[in-house]
């Protein structure tokens, strides 16, 4: 708490002394976006680099002043916070003056500047996100406030503030939708096999999920797989679990999981599977565009594996959601394709 607050009275003494000096105050802010500021380490996968170009919002400049009000009314909500010892969620602080900060995207993106400008992970900023992901399975824990949490029960949100975590899974599975989600604890995949846990951030992972993935990987050390659409989307997805995404590299150190494995569904499984050409999907310009990028980026030109994959997909110009496994039997996915593969092998 004494560093968050430190932090912010530093900046707010900077634009004191600006304003003292007669000069437009300005906050400087390390450019996110920019793949020039991002380097892979196989061991962290993408973060920032300390020498890194950066942005100045200018208190003086039609276009950036209102940032930098809003920058600042938010730095003074968060100090408030931490010195009350409260919370609030992203949610709660766009609602507290709708008008003002016009969108909920305008309050998620300064709020992540904020955390990258004073180098504070953003839940030590006393703001909480909440989440849409779900974890299920062999995993118990115990809240702060005494209660007992069964993930054998039922699927979970995935928000997980104990340390006092108790598994005996074997592994922990990945699974990019919702559906597929739902479909594998009908089957009771969880149990059926060998015990383990299942997480799904619905799509693209929200923070808490990426958070959660992270703390049983450093508790349980125990194998991590994804499952995924074969299209350019599905390994998007993937390679924010394992390697980071762009926009949160300042924070990579407790987000990533290099060691995880993409376990399916892969482009040369349609092949080897001899699914019908009939229940693929051609590539949209846009899946084009997303495949051309990824397969740019420095931790695939480190994975021959990896890029030999991506190529076979931009040869084919065709994807498939994992549903098409259907295809070839109701229940194929849970009682052929993930027991074969995670007893023979066969992942990335």
């Amino acid at each position: 708490s004494s560093e968050v607050l430190e932090a912010i009275e530093n900046v707010v003494l900077n634009v004191l002394t600006s304003l003292g000096n007669q000069k437009a105050p300005v906050l400087t802010v390390a450019n996110r976006s920019d793949w020039r500021n991002i380097e892979f380490k196989d061991s962290v996968g993408l973060q920032m680099i300390p020498c890194c170009t950066i942005k100045k919002i200018r208190s003086d400049c039609s276009t950036s002043a209102p940032k930098f009000a809003l920058m600042l009314k938010i730095l003074s909500m968060i100090y408030k916070m931490v010195q009350s010892n409260t919370y609030a969620t992203k949610r709660d602080i766009y609602y507290t003056d709708t008008l003002l900060f016009g969108s909920q995207t305008v309050v998620d993106n300064i709020i992540n500047d904020i955390s990258c400008m004073l180098r504070i992970p953003r839940r030590s900023l006393h703001i909480l996100s909440t989440s849409k992901g779900s974890v299920a399975g062999n995993l118990s824990y115990t809240e702060e406030d005494g209660t007992k949490v069964n993930c054998t029960c039922s699927a979970t949100v995935c928000i997980i503030n104990s340390n006092n975590l108790i598994s005996h899974a074997k592994f922990i599975l990945i699974v990019e939708k919702d559906a597929t989600f739902q479909r594998l604890l009908d089957d009771d995949f969880c149990n059926k096999l060998t015990p383990c846990i299942m997480i799904t951030g619905r799509g693209v992972p929200d923070l808490n999920t990426r958070l959660l993935v992270r703390k049983l990987w450093d508790t349980f050390q125990i194998p991590i797989f994804t499952l995924m659409d074969a299209d350019p989307h599905g390994v998007e997805i993937m390679c924010i679990y394992k390697y980071g995404s762009v926009s949160m590299s300042f924070e990579a150190h407790h987000l990533t999981v290099p060691s995880i494995k993409w376990l399916g569904l892969l482009p040369s499984d349609l092949n080897r599977l001899n699914i019908c050409k009939d229940a693929l999907i051609p590539f949209t310009k846009q899946d084009q565009k997303k495949l051309a990028s990824i397969q740019k980026r420095p931790y695939v030109t480190r994975q021959p594996m990896l890029k030999r994959e991506l190529e076979i997909m931009a040869a084919s110009k065709m994807k498939a959601e994992i549903q098409v496994l259907t295809s070839l039997s109701s229940d194929y996915l849970s009682r052929v394709y993930l027991p074969n593969k995670l007893q023979f092998g066969g992942w990335i």
